[in-house]
């Protein structure tokens, strides 16, 4: 079974950066397609990145980090990342990896078959 573990997360201000990792053990996740997904208190669970290597790698983000955030890989790790520039208060919030073997809606969390428990990013002054 695999497990994800995220950190990396803290408190920066506006306008700072944070690199998130997502270390995955008990398995290989190489087949694996990774999201990143955030939710803020009160809010619902959203999609914010996406990662997927089938000879190319194919990456996807949410409107609201494009430009800002880039998520990458490292099969050979084991370990995900979500690099966050020019962070602003709006993306405080628990930072979640997760991961799914199907090619299908990125943005759904219900389509992830695992997840980790999450890193608290807080962005204020």
């Amino acid at each position: 079974q695999l497990q994800l573990v995220e950190s990396g997360g803290g408190l920066v201000q506006p306008g700072g950066s944070l690199r998130l990792f997502c270390a995955a053990s008990g398995s290989t996740f190489n087949h694996y397609c990774i999201g990143w997904f955030r939710q803020a208190p009160g809010k619902e669970r959203e999609g914010v990145a996406y990662i997927l290597l089938i000879g190319n790698v194919i990456t996807e983000y949410a409107d609201s980090v494009k430009g800002r955030f880039t998520v990458s890989r490292d099969n050979a790790k084991n370990t995900a990342y979500l690099q966050m520039n020019s962070l602003k208060p709006e993306d405080s919030a628990v930072y979640y990896c997760a991961v799914k073997r199907l090619i299908n809606d990125w943005r759904n969390p219900d389509n992830y078959d695992y997840w980790g428990r999450g890193t608290q990013v807080t962005v204020s002054s």
